[in-house]
């Protein structure tokens, strides 16, 4: 197994080293515009395998995408990051002529890769990165949808006061603070509704929190979040690389699923060695449903600053 991060920044070098800790690639090459960059990365990196115990190995590269040839997933996290104040879509100017330009060069070296896009606004560059490379479907993931899961896990495991590994739920909809919808209904603490321990206020408390979840650390850090991201890439590819048919909702085509056309949004997905192996359909409640279609139109709406 042989991935490749594109962008030597915080939330790149998290990807790198949580993949890297884990033991299940054979190598990961880091690439970034910036001179000695990637490579210093890679180096730092590197000099941790005996204290953390893996052996893949970690190289950087200069804009060298020859070095990235036959990647079996390719993570795109280039671009500018969030500041305080910004939304997400405030970043479509200069972050999509960097993914689709990106996309491009890692097919050129690698035409049987999967990609997962970090890169905000994501839903919309995931959508971009599907119609740049004209790859199928199954081969394009958006990340948003697993880290807004994990921040929700989070959330409801500090309201329950329960270990997060107790606790189970999921987002869809669109990666940004306004399109998140947290399923409250149906997330559970070891099987139990978590509607048995919490009052409908304080669960939408939680799913307030959830959805401005990147923005609350972006005001604290001054800078979009990276431990989070790099975790929720890591376990995505991990799930491809090992072939592990996981469930996580995540950012892709659809093509009349949940009733939606021409439009990358995030919804539950089954993970393996082709990429989506499968959309799963969930019975969504009629207010879920709306809320959906209103978070896809929102997305369209962004989609449609795009020059494709």
């Amino acid at each position: 197994m042989k991935v490749t991060v594109v962008g030597a920044g915080a939330v790149g070098a998290s990807c790198a080293e949580y993949i890297a800790i884990k033991n299940f690639a054979a190598e990961v090459v880091i690439v970034d515009i910036k001179e000695n960059y990637a490579e210093g990365k890679a180096m730092d990196l590197m000099q941790t395998a005996s204290l953390n115990g893996f052996d893949t190995k970690i190289t950087g590269s200069t804009n060298d995408y020859s070095k990235t040839a036959n990647s079996d997933v390719a993570v795109i996290t280039s671009g500018i990051p969030r500041k305080p104040g910004m939304t997400r879509e405030e970043l479509i100017g200069i972050n999509a002529g960097i993914v689709k330009s990106v996309s491009e060069n890692i097919i050129k070296h690698s035409p049987n890769v999967v990609i997962i896009v970090v890169s905000n606004p994501m839903d919309t560059m995931t959508y971009l990165a599907h119609k740049a490379t004209g790859l199928p479907k199954n081969r394009i993931i958006g990340m948003g949808g697993a880290l807004d899961s994990a921040r929700f896990k989070y959330r409801l495991s500090e309201a329950l006061g329960a270990p997060a590994s107790d606790v189970d739920g999921m987002v869809i909809g669109g990666h940004s603070d306004t399109g998140m919808i947290p399923l409250t209904r149906i997330a559970t603490r070891n099987s139990v509704p978590v509607s048995e321990f919490l009052s409908d206020e304080k669960l939408e408390e939680v799913a307030k929190a959830t959805m401005v979840g990147g923005a609350t650390l972006t005001a604290m850090l001054g800078t979009s979040a990276w431990y989070a991201p790099g975790a929720a890439v890591s376990a995505m590819v991990q799930a491809i690389a090992c072939d592990s048919k996981k469930i996580f909702p995540c950012s892709t085509f659809l093509e009349g699923e949940y009733g939606l056309n021409d439009i990358c949004i995030g919804v539950p997905v089954v993970l393996g060695k082709n990429g989506i192996e499968k959309i799963v359909k969930i019975n969504l409640s009629e207010a879920e449903q709306t809320k959906l279609e209103a978070s896809a139109a929102a997305v369209h709406k962004t989609n449609g600053l795009l020059e494709i």
